[in-house]
């Protein structure tokens, strides 16, 4: 069941819908009008629970005392 996003043509609203069917007929919150536009969902991903930056050592060779004043990260 994917979670699509809608701007509404009529009033402006933008929100989110769960669609469970391709037919359902999804109407704008904010006025009750079907006149919608789907919108491009963006999304964020996490691995094993930890940042890109605890991952990673500070700097990319790793041989940094102080990280940051190398200028290579």
């Amino acid at each position: 069941m994917p979670i699509f996003e809608y701007l509404c043509d009529d009033c402006g609203t933008k929100f989110e819908k769960l669609v469970r069917r391709a037919d359902d007929q999804v109407l704008c919150p904010g006025c009750g009008e079907s006149h919608l536009k789907t919108q491009y969902s963006t999304f964020s991903a996490h691995a094993n629970g930890m940042s890109k930056e605890a991952a990673m050592p500070s700097c990319p060779s790793g041989m940094c005392q102080t990280p940051g004043l190398c200028g290579r990260n």
